[in-house]
């Protein structure tokens, strides 16, 4: 499956992005993937493969085009714990610059590049994110309620998002928390509040998981977590592609 590297124009520049879809032509529906906030590197463009290979157009843009392309900064092949702090002292001002209303520039932007490439399908995408990239996702959905019909986010902190957030998505929901992240009570009553929204959806914790569990190249992965996330995105994005 070919890997293409685009440039997305956004408001504030071009955004350097790469694309996995299905090489035997014809077109695909579209997903928008959003990293985790240690950026685009080889454990992304595995996943995005993996995806296409179930048929579909996988987008993945560089979340911090302002500050360059991807790699944004340098980063181990393996992130263990004694790679973390050097690199989140790099990372955490560019998330923090990476405010609400950047973001929501940059969604219009990547949906609108997203829908008009030739090998996307028409009709709605879907949008799935992992750690800050899960919220990113889930801001996307409610800012475009007419385009996104699914989205999921894993090991995502989606509860900063707030009720305002959920009332205004329309879109099938998967999220997949990290035991580590989010105490049975906590998810009550995020749940809670996505019942009140009148949401569909899924919310569960993964068992036995920590934070950033899908990812391979980090030592908080979990093999079991990230089978039991592909199990649950790709039946999400089935049911939407059926539709």
């Amino acid at each position: 499956m070919p890997i293409e590297t685009l440039q997305v124009p956004t408001p504030d520049g071009q955004a350097d992005a790469f694309a996995a879809f299905p090489d035997h032509g014809g077109r695909y529906p579209g997903v928008l993937m959003y990293s985790d906030g240690f950026g685009i590197r080889p454990v992304l463009r595995e996943m995005a493969l993996e995806l296409a290979g179930h048929g579909y157009y996988v987008l993945v843009p560089n979340l911090f085009y302002r500050h360059g392309p991807a790699p944004v900064i340098e980063l181990p092949g393996h992130i263990g714990e004694e790679a973390r702090p050097a690199a989140f002292a790099q990372l955490m001002p560019l998330i923090e610059a990476h405010t609400a209303e950047r973001v929501l520039r940059d969604a219009e932007a990547y949906l609108r590049f997203l829908t008009t490439r030739r090998e996307v399908a028409a009709g709605p995408v879907a949008v799935t994110g992992y750690c800050i990239g899960g919220l990113l996702a889930m801001r996307t959905a409610a800012a475009h309620p007419g385009q996104v019909a699914a989205v999921a986010a894993f090991h995502g902190p989606v509860s900063a998002g707030g009720p305002d957030l959920y009332s205004k998505i329309t879109a099938q929901v998967h999220l997949g928390h990290a035991e580590g992240d989010v105490t049975p009570e906590a998810l009550a009553e995020l749940n809670q509040a996505l019942d009140t929204a009148g949401l569909r959806y899924t919310s569960e914790i993964y068992p036995g998981t920590i934070h950033g569990f899908t990812m391979s190249d980090t030592d908080t992965f979990s093999a079991s977590g990230l089978k039991r996330h592909w199990d649950h995105l790709l039946s999400l994005l089935d049911r939407m592609a059926d539709h």
